[in-house]
């Protein structure tokens, strides 16, 4: 048996490797955080909108309503998530994504009203 040391370029080779598996790691990482996110985010909208539409009167009668059908929304959508994991907490991280998610698409929307209004308006 060979016992000499090996040389410097197979070290630097697999410095090299693990560099790019970690890179890799990462990116599917940030990949599936992603869809994820995206996936809550369209439950949240399904189960929200599915409540709130399907009221005799089309939205709740107080704040406090529309606040305990938010917070049920947000934690139906986080469990739905999570079916194949026995859990009984919701990290914070997962909320505060779908906060973040909402405020984008809440912002969108408000931009397409706006947009949407200013070509009305030099329509008319």
């Amino acid at each position: 048996m060979d016992c000499e040391p090996y040389p410097d370029e197979m070290f630097e080779e697999a410095e090299r490797r693990e560099a790019a598996n970690r890179e890799l790691a990462k990116e599917k990482e940030e990949w599936e955080r992603k869809e994820r996110s995206d996936t809550v985010l369209a439950r949240y909208n399904a189960f929200y909108n599915e409540e709130c539409s399907g009221m005799p009167h089309g939205t709740p009668i107080t704040p406090e309503h529309m606040q305990a059908l938010t917070l049920e929304c947000m934690v139906d959508a986080l469990i739905c998530e999570n079916l194949n994991v026995e859990y009984n907490v919701i990290a914070i991280d997962d909320i505060k994504d779908l906060i973040a998610r909402l405020y984008q698409q809440s912002n969108e929307y408000l931009k397409r009203v706006q947009e949407f209004k200013d070509s009305a308006d030099g329509v008319a």
